[in-house]
This record gives structure tokens, C-alpha cells and sequence, in this order.
């Protein structure tokens, strides 16, 4: 037994650093090359007697051993000196579009930014808006009109600045109807 270990000892001393060549090679870091001779020499030193041909034998338990430990490891941490850049989708043009069709819809009157609002982003038939308003239909359809009609015109990359930031003034012409609130400073 004693000199099965001191035969043991002299091929770890005499072959370790082709094993720790190996083991780099498997790996790719020294510190994982390390510990997978060290576990390798482990496993080996146990059959020690029965093997014929060692650093064959020692080879094969430490591919063994690291595509097991590859395998239960599959994703490994790589340290940069940099954050790798992921890709994300830019916001600037979305936020700039949806405020500059916000700054469209206040200035449209209220009671054409309440048709758009109902018809298009509530998504109501034209009836059901015109029962919410309480108007007819027909001037349900031509307020929905003009007023994407205006938002195209102030939406329009060549749009004048005064196209792009009417105020309206309320006209007597825009009465809130019966029975309902008129609805200022709605936006959507």
C-alpha cells in the first residue's frame, strides 16, 4: 500500500504539469484547470492498482468530469471590462410623436377632440357617439373629418408652426348640449 502511494506520488510530481496542460486546454482558465486535476487525481488515486496506463487513464476522467460539470453548467459568466450593449428599441420618436399629437388634439375644439377621442380611441360606432354628445350622426362624421383632417395638417413633418399650435377659442357656434357636461380639457 506504501509504495503503491509513493508510486502515486512521483507520477503527480513528474506529471503534473501535462495534466494541468490538458486540463487548460478543457477548460480554457487556469483556476478551472487547476480544480479539475485536483478532482481527477481524486477519482484516480482510489484505483490506483488496477490502472495500466495513468496519464490515459487520468486524461479520460478529466474530459469525463468536465463535460459533466459543462453540462450541469452550461451558461458561464465572462467578465469584460465593458457592458456588453443589448439592443433597445429607441423611445425618443415615440414620445415625441405622441407629444406632439397631444399638443394637436388640445388644439382642436373640444367637442371635435371629444368626437376623435370616442370614435377612434374609445372605438364607438358613430351612433353610439352621437348619442354620447347628443348629436346627430352627420355632425358626428363631419367633426371626425375636420378634425383628422387638422391633426394630419398638424402632424405633417413640413407643417407650418401656426398649423402645429392653434389655441381655439370657444365660438357661441359650440354649445355643449343638453343634459351633458361640456367637455374641456379632455385629451386622451
Amino acid at each position: 500500500m506504501a509504495a503503491d502511494d509513493e508510486h502515486f506520488r512521483e507520477f503527480v510530481e513528474t506529471r503534473y504539469i501535462d495534466l494541468l496542460r490538458v486540463a487548460y486546454h478543457l477548460t480554457g482558465s487556469t483556476q478551472d484547470a487547476e480544480d479539475l486535476v485536483q478532482a481527477a487525481l481524486v477519482k484516480v488515486m482510489r484505483r490506483w492498482r488496477r490502472v495500466d496506463d495513468p496519464m490515459a487513464y487520468l486524461r479520460r476522467v478529466m474530459i469525463n468530469q468536465h463535460i459533466s460539470v459543462w453540462r450541469r453548467h452550461r451558461m458561464h459568466e465572462v467578465v469584460t471590462a465593458f457592458f456588453p450593449e443589448r439592443p433597445t428599441r429607441d423611445m425618443t420618436e415615440t414620445v415625441t410623436e405622441r407629444r406632439a399629437l397631444y399638443e394637436a388634439m388640445r388644439a382642436l375644439t373640444p367637442r371635435t377632440r371629444a368626437v376623435i377621442v370616442l370614435r377612434y380611441v374609445v372605438d364607438l360606432p358613430e351612433a353610439e357617439v352621437a348619442a354620447a354628445l347628443g348629436c346627430s350622426v352627420g355632425s358626428v362624421k363631419s367633426r371626425a373629418s375636420r378634425g383628422l383632417a387638422r391633426l394630419r395638417l398638424a402632424l405633417a413633418p413640413d407643417a407650418p408652426p401656426s398649423a402645429q399650435s392653434p389655441t381655439p377659442t370657444p365660438t357661441s357656434a359650440d354649445p355643449a348640449p343638453t343634459g351633458t357636461t361640456k367637455m374641456t380639457g379632455v385629451t386622451p
